[in-house]
């Protein structure tokens, strides 16, 4: 024992890892720059209302790196007056998520070490810390590589100026896949959640292998060509020297990187296939992007081109695996790790570290897709043709059956939130075709003649047939670029479109496929805090999104860590060989004017802390909340007369495990915007009738509460008393008060102090002030 904590036991944890374990380390033989306090998650987003606000990331006090990107074990520190092991159970949840397999905790007397692979524990003094070598060594025994596979994994990462360090789960990604190929693995795939970096995940993947010499002709397969342009241009623009483009169905063999569309390499016409012109071994790495959409269905095209060079090393990407039969990319990459991918990152997961936006949904129902419609014997549409006798449902809208009263109510629809989130916020709508892209176009462009004054791109459909609309891709997409804002489409923007300040997605089209919800939800997720995007909003009017409540959204995962077979029906169907067009409106479609269309009623759910759509009010939500942290009345007050600073349980609030924002409460609550924070939770949680600033703060005057102080001490708490009335208890707490006016005017901070004799009795008169405005308290 360290027999100079026993006089310490107020250290702090800073205090801890500079007085003792740092220390510690270094004696071990670790260098300061083979440790550092790693923040690996940014914070979960929290958004209630208009408001919104992140949570504390998840920040290691020690990680511990053999190498750059190399992290094998984790420390956490605890105050002297806890134990050793005080900390080890959080040191083992890190150590998980970082993918290591040592964890270490320590309150400067020793230290506890947890071997999460053999689940060996064992306390150790601070002079028995493991030295560099011995950890290397215990983690090199636990991955048992060859010399050679141990080469091809110590391949570095690519850096250079203007380069960044991987995220946690982007490097977890990354080493597992580098290793497993250098264990001779010859098929993979990588889920990772759309917007998390796949791209720049590749990349790193294809530098190393082919830097390592392991990997030397690569090809990369997508099935957009906005997506191979966008991969050049960024995350792969440091291979510009070897890297090619297939076009024209040919390809310079001299390259050792070639990016590619499928159709590049099949030929429906040709005797030979393009892909045949090369030896079945000619690459020694395919990538396949967004291997969901078709690519190794057994009947498909492209699924012959993988069969063919399938002596190659196979990586699958995609944010959404499926295992459908004859559409399963589960059974085609993972045959060799037991129907397991690689590695996960699900979008859950991303929300929760706060690298995806989470989003509030807003269901609308209308009343001619709740009831149907059935024509009149003998009644034509607007073509004068005989209508079908049969019922019409929702499902028939836009694809069967074109109503323009429903159209409008949609488009009105629209357009009203657009006015309470912005007019400016990027928005794609997803429409059931082409046809009712450019109806619904029309519509919003009448609607917003004025703003589309100022730019006429405001509005515009982006359809594959819609040339004049695809030019406009990449400026939608560019987050410095305001227009197009609003852009209505059907298939073309469901995947692969970097949307990163997309703030609104609607759904008025029927949507079958759980990929296809995933792959369209993904256009909202990214975060782009330059721009202030942190969360999106869905508007829906198919019910859609009763797709969030079904388990292959929830976890796409059983708990042996296999995806989970998808439901019957949940197959998309295979995309063409060349880039995708939207489906065609079908045989015949019928267009009626349609009698009054409304909103019959609709359901706002936002994303609670547990990951699950909450349909309970703001304030039904926020009383649980806060009973949730402090489950009496009387536990509230204690804890409101302990606070020295009242901010303290404005930031306990937020930071409970269901997080309460009282500016939301505010928000949807107005009749409580004269109400002082402590009034708004005793009424909010438990049921007391509220007073109102003023009336406490006449309160106080009416007890002639003030009498006992005189001259410039008086003033500055009558003055102090108003600014309450006017803001509340937080703002006689705001160091910044002294700064307006009246007490800029009484002199400076220390002077106004010097009215009550000092700093300890100004503070002891505001307690005072704090406790006699809150007398009434039940």
């Amino acid at each position: 024992m360290n027999t100079d904590l026993n006089s310490e036991k107020d250290l702090s944890e800073e205090d801890i890892k500079n007085r003792y374990i740092t220390p510690a380390l270094n004696k071990a033989g670790w260098e300061n720059d083979s440790f550092r306090m790693e923040a690996f998650t940014d914070g979960r987003i929290i958004v209630q209302g208009k408001q919104k606000f992140r949570r504390k990331g998840k920040r290691a006090d020690y990680v511990l790196f053999a190498g750059r990107n190399l992290p094998i074990a984790v420390i956490e520190a605890k105050k002297a007056d806890l134990s050793p092991s005080a900390g080890i159970s959080q040191a083992i949840e890190y150590a998980q998520m970082l993918d290591v397999h040592f964890a270490f905790s320590s309150n400067g007397s020793a230290f506890r070490f947890h071997n999460l692979e053999t689940g060996e524990e064992t306390e150790l003094s601070m002079d028995e810390f493991p030295s560099p070598e011995k950890l290397l060594s215990l983690h090199r025994g636990i991955h048992n590589l060859s010399n050679e596979e141990q080469r091809i994994v110590d391949e570095p990462y690519y850096y250079n100026i203007g380069t960044h360090d991987p995220r946690y789960y982007q490097r977890i990604a990354i080493n597992r896949t580098v290793e497993a190929v250098a264990k001779g693995r010859k098929r993979l795939l990588l889920v990772m959640a759309t917007g998390t970096g796949k791209t720049y995940t590749a990349f790193q993947i294809i530098h190393r292998l082919h830097t390592s010499g392991k990997c030397k002709k690569i090809l990369y397969l997508a099935d957009r060509n906005n997506l191979i342009d966008q991969t050049i241009q960024q995350d792969f623009a440091p291979f510009k020297k070897i890297l090619t483009k297939v076009k024209h169905k040919e390809a310079d063999s001299s390259f050792e990187i070639y990016m590619s569309l499928y159709g590049q390499w099949v030929d429906e016409e040709a005797t030979k296939q393009p892909y045949e012109e090369f030896s079945k071994d000619f690459f020694d790495l395919i990538v396949v992007d967004e291997c969901h959409r078709g690519s190794v269905r057994e009947d498909s095209e492209w699924r012959k081109i993988l069969e063919y060079f399938s002596p190659a090393i196979q990586l699958g990407l995609t944010a959404t695996p499926k295992a459908v039969d004859g559409a399963n990319n589960i059974d085609y990459f993972c045959t060799e790790n037991d129907g397991k991918p690689i590695y996960i990152y699900s979008i859950d997961q991303g929300i929760d570290d706060g690298f995806l936006a989470p989003y509030r949904v807003t269901r609308s129902f209308l009343s001619i897709d709740l009831e149907g419609w059935i024509p009149e014997p003998g009644e034509k549409d607007l073509y004068d043709n005989l209508i079908e006798q049969r019922h019409f449902a929702r499902t028939d809208m836009g694809r069967k059956l074109a109503v323009e009263t429903r159209r409008a109510v949609v488009a009105r629809r629209i357009n009203a939130k657009l006015r309470e989130l912005g007019r400016m916020t990027k928005t794609i709508i997803f429409c059931p075709d082409q046809d009712e892209a450019q109806a619904m176009r029309d519509l919003l462009v009448e609607l917003n003649q004025d703003m589309v004054r100022v730019d006429p791109r405001y509005v515009m459909r982006i359809t594959s047939d819609d040339k004049i609309g695809k030019q406009q891709l990449d400026n939608f997409i560019d987050a410095d670029e305001k227009y197009p804002t609003i852009v209505t489409t059907s298939e073309l923007l469901t995947t692969g479109a970097d949307c990163k300040t997309v703030g609104l997605l609607v759904f008025d089209k029927e949507v079958s496929s759980m990929t296809s919800f995933k792959q369209m939800v993904g256009r909202g997720t990214r975060v782009n805090e330059k721009h202030g995007k942190l969360s999106f909003e869905i508007l829906d009017f198919r019910n859609v999104c009763s797709k969030f409540n079904d388990p292959g959204y929830i976890s796409i995962v059983d708990a042996e860590g296999k995806v989970k077979k998808n439901k019957g029906g949940d197959d998309d169907p295979p995309p063409p060989i060349e880039p995708p067009v939207d489906p065609p409106s079908g045989p015949r479609k019928y267009r009626i004017r349609g009698k009054e269309v409304t909103i019959s009623h609709e359901i706002i759910q936002f994303l609670g802390a547990d990951g699950k759509l909450k349909t309970e009010s703001i304030r039904d939500y926020t009383k649980k909340a806060i009973k949730g942290r402090y489950a009496t009345m009387h536990d509230f007050l204690k804890r409101w007369n302990d606070a020295e600073r009242k901010q303290v349980i404005v930031e306990e609030l937020k930071n409970s495990e269901e997080p309460v924002m009282i500016e939301a409460v505010l928000e949807a609550n107005p009749t409580l915007a004269d109400k002082d924070l402590f009034d708004i939770i005793l009424h909010i949680a438990f049921d007391q009738k509220p007073l109102t600033r003023k009336e406490r703060a006449e309160n106080v005057k009416k007890r002639n509460y003030l009498a006992k102080y005189e001259g410039k001490a008086r003033e500055v708490l009558s003055a102090l008393l108003d600014k309450y009335q006017d803001r509340g208890i937080l703002e006689l707490e705001n160091d910044e008060i002294f700064e307006i006016p009246p007490f800029n005017l009484m002199g400076s901070p220390k002077k106004i102090v010097s009215f009550f004799g000092g700093a300890a009795a100004y503070d002891k008169a505001i307690h005072e002030l704090e406790d006699e405005l809150y007398k009434e308290a039940v």
